[in-house]
């Protein structure tokens, strides 16, 4: 069926203020299923971890990474945009986006900027400028994981892992001045 095929209804009408059902698939999973696990995002984050006042040592800032990303991805709008990157990246790799070739897909052209906006988007939505800081970290370094992702998941791990480590940094600063 195309989306021009469905019948014009009003698809808004009447909506639940929360989400129906528990979800049977939470993003993690999506994510272990394309190869990437817990285990690789934390230790591409500590890759670029920096000691910080509330997280002075490697064990606390995975214990607050960790806690920092369930936060993030219990929100399904992160989850939509970190899987529409996981089908463009599945496209790109059958050669099935529109507009570009399976070859040029490959070679991660720089003119192809959807990939940077999708994970900038991603970062931004998780902390905002800060995080947008820590995209470009994570990006221009492509630490563990990153290094071995497509042109499409690169951006959209290192948006996710960027906006969660600026919210880790900014959470542990935060505890100490409640504290």
């Amino acid at each position: 069926m195309k989306l021009s095929d469905m019948e014009s209804r009003d698809l808004k009408g009447d909506q639940p203020e929360t989400l129906e059902n528990e979800p049977d698939n939470d993003i993690l999973k999506v994510l272990e299923y394309e190869g990437i696990t817990l285990e690789m995002l934390v230790d591409a984050a500590m890759e670029l971890y920096v000691p910080h006042p509330g997280i002075e040592t490697r064990e606390k800032a995975e214990e607050m990474f960790i806690r920092e990303l369930k936060i993030a991805i219990s929100d399904p709008n992160l989850s939509l945009l970190i899987y529409s990157g996981i089908l463009l990246e599945r496209q790109g790799i059958t050669g099935n986006l529109p507009g570009i070739s399976k070859e040029s897909f490959e070679k991660d052209l720089t003119f192809i900027v959807a990939d940077e906006v999708i994970g900038m988007s991603i970062s931004k939505y998780i902390s905002g400028d800060k995080g947008m800081f820590e995209f470009v970290r994570f990006d221009k370094a492509k630490p563990g994981i990153l290094a071995q992702m497509g042109p499409f998941m690169d951006d959209v791990l290192a948006g996710l892992i960027g906006g969660v480590s600026a919210n880790m940094y900014t959470r542990a600063m935060a505890e100490i001045d409640i504290q």
